[in-house]
């Protein structure tokens, strides 16, 4: 036996629900297959009948076990879904991801909020327009993302801007020179905030990104800080032997 929960607050039987999550979702478990007993499930988690009772219910909530009586508890055929977004390498990638596949983008809220900027990052701008949004594919959502635009390419294609994805309506603009863009990739934990916006339990894992991009004078004329859904992020670079 052995208690791999941690010191959390949140419940036990959410972040047991989680792991089993996980062990499906990998495959661990293939659809029609036959989860442990609970007894079996008891003994491995060190937890109380009552919380694998509670997991369970979850899963079966979200349609990933079906309980049968007499019989236990089998794995359901995983429902269609989107493909992981695949994370580019350069701003003409993300451009292309969004260009044929779009989301549906649902504002959360909108200002002139100035972004936090490192020395590394370049020159802020005058004036920014802050956009706070969440993205959705076949009804799912899959980041939430906080956009700093200098306000002064903002005002180039507002309606653009807040009806499409970012990047795309960058790169169509003539008068938008882009010199630099980098973006970094970290694994966090959703927060509340976060995990309601998803619709996953509190400190699932998540990709926090965040993409800068800077004009030749090197002012800092986007800043996007998305974070992703664990589940729908795949990274995939060629290592030089």
């Amino acid at each position: 036996m052995h208690n791999v929960f941690g010191d959390s607050p949140v419940p036990r039987y959410a972040q047991l629900a989680d792991l089993l999550r996980g062990r499906i979702n990998r495959g661990v478990w293939p659809a029609g297959g036959r989860l442990p007993t609970i007894e079996q499930l008891m003994d491995e988690f060190s937890v109380a009948r009552v919380t694998v009772r509670q997991a369970v219910n979850i899963l079966a909530r979200d349609g990933l076990l079906s309980p049968q009586r007499g019989r236990g508890t089998f794995v359901n055929n995983a429902p269609a879904r989107a493909r992981p977004l695949r994370l580019g390498m350069t701003l003409h990638d993300l451009a292309d991801l969004y260009r044929h596949d779009k989301p549906k983008l649902t504002l959360i809220e909108q200002a002139a909020d100035p972004p936090h900027l490192t020395p590394a990052d370049g020159k802020a701008a005058p004036r920014y327009h802050y956009m706070r949004r969440v993205h959705s594919r076949e009804g799912e959502a899959y980041c939430v993302i906080s956009i700093y635009l200098d306000a002064r390419v903002f005002r180039m294609a507002p309606k653009r801007f807040r009806n499409e994805t970012v990047i795309p309506v960058l790169l169509a603009l003539p008068r938008v020179k882009i010199a630099k863009a980098r973006q970094t990739l970290e694994i966090g934990s959703a927060d509340v905030e976060v995990a309601e916006h998803l619709a996953i339990p509190i400190n699932t894992p998540v990709g926090l990104v965040r993409r800068v991009c800077t004009a030749p004078d090197g002012t800092v004329i986007y800043l996007g800080e998305v974070t992703y859904r664990g589940d729908y992020v795949h990274l995939e670079m060629d290592l030089k032997p």
